[in-house]
């Protein structure tokens, strides 16, 4: 049985503890990883942990499941596939966060692996693979870890919520069933939903704005009947380096619906001058896109609810 080992390493300009913890709390993978859409806890106990993980590749949305176990003494997290996609037989590896001073890491990839049946052609598939994805994602992720520990400020998280007295099934249908949208949100002017594989959803719409400008964008989004829809947007409007969000529906104690619609942006600092003017500054972005969203966001919101209680 052959098993092949790989290295890879890149230089982060952030505190080791810092890159640990963002590496370590996977919620933050979206912003990280940039083919990640969602990541969820199936199990954790103690520093073992399973998660299961929401990816494109190659233009589609992928998910596996991970098992990995926390060492924050040593500053380590291993993490091994539980099911792997052929060629691939076994797949296995280790973050290293490495200080190099009070603002500087090191941080290393390694892989472990092996080929179905030890096929010489399959493991230098593997290798292919593996060197291709880790050079590629690596820089991508230094990015992401330089940007969230010393640009806090870009960041921004917020949610919109309201209670209807209605199904949590019929307000998850309505904003499951994107491609009607046309026809039930009047800030949606163009949109193309397709679903290869059940729950996982590419969504390209085209959304008019307040002052009557209009922005196309693409999102893959992960569904989980009836109760949340995460997603990601893969197209972005020029002032975001980043979307993430969610919509989630709880059914209360009363019976009724608390219906939330969450999102996560990083601004693109070199576009706020350009779309806000030469005198904006982060302040005024900040203010924009929390106005942008969460006014379309509270409309998509109000829609479901007449829809959901309509349907009482």
């Amino acid at each position: 049985m052959t098993i092949r080992e790989a290295e890879h390493a890149i230089t982060v300009h952030a505190p080791a503890a810092e890159v640990y913890r963002l590496l370590a709390e996977v919620e933050n993978w979206p912003r990280l990883f940039p083919p990640n859409v969602h990541v969820e806890y199936l199990e954790r106990e103690g520093d073992r942990e399973r998660i299961r993980v929401w990816a494109t590749a190659n233009g589609e949305a992928k998910n596996w499941t991970s098992r990995r176990e926390l060492d924050r003494e040593a500053l380590r997290i291993t993490f091994r596939q539980e099911v792997s996609a052929p060629p691939v037989a076994e797949m296995s590896g280790t973050w290293i966060v490495e200080p190099r001073g009070e603002n500087e890491t090191r941080l290393r990839l390694l892989h472990a692996y092996r080929a179905v049946d030890d096929d010489p052609e399959g493991l230098a598939w593997i290798d292919r693979a593996v060197d291709r994805n880790s050079l590629e994602e690596l820089p991508g992720l230094k990015a992401g870890l330089e940007q969230a520990a010393q640009q806090r400020e870009l960041t921004l998280s917020f949610e919109d919520s309201i209670r209807v007295e209605g199904s949590a099934k019929d307000l998850y249908d309505f904003v499951n069933e994107a491609d009607r949208w046309t026809e039930r949100l009047p800030h949606v002017s163009e949109v193309r939903l397709t679903e290869d594989t059940p729950g996982l959803q590419v969504l390209r719409m085209d959304t008019k704005a307040v002052d009557g400008s209009t922005h196309t964008t693409e999102s893959v989004r992960v569904c989980f009947p009836h109760h949340k829809i995460a997603y990601k947007q893969t197209t972005l409007p020029a002032l975001m380096s980043l979307h993430t969000g969610y919509w989630e529906f709880r059914t209360d104690a009363d019976g009724s619906v608390t219906a939330t619609s969450q999102h996560t942006v990083v601004l693109n600092p070199e576009n706020i001058t350009t779309v806000l003017g030469a005198d904006a500054g982060i302040p005024e972005a900040r203010a924009f896109v929390r106005k942008a969203l969460g006014t379309n966001s509270r409309a998509t919101l109000a829609h479901a609810r007449q829809y959901a209680q309509a349907r009482r």
